[in-house]
């Protein structure tokens, strides 16, 4: 389910190259997770890794997190 949800996120990436020639790379579901690099397959790299440390952060922290295409990562609360 882990790798279904960052896969999803992935394919909602945007990239745009910068006036410096760099490649900058977002997740506009996953606030804060950007990475930059001299090409597309390395800002690529770069941006996986950082949207498994968001993933990693937001999950130790107890935060709500986007649900992203068919993956819920939330905990669902149970009754007693």
């Amino acid at each position: 389910m882990l790798s279904e949800y960052l896969d999803s996120a992935m394919a909602q990436a945007c990239y745009e190259l910068t006036e410096q020639k760099r490649y900058f790379g977002t997740i506009p579901v996953a606030p804060g997770v950007w990475s930059e690099s001299d090409n597309l397959e390395a800002c690529r790299r770069e941006l996986r890794e950082v949207l498994e440390e968001w993933l990693i952060l937001s999950l130790r922290r107890g935060e709500t997190l986007p649900v992203i295409g068919n993956c819920d990562l939330n905990p669902v609360a149970q009754h007693a």
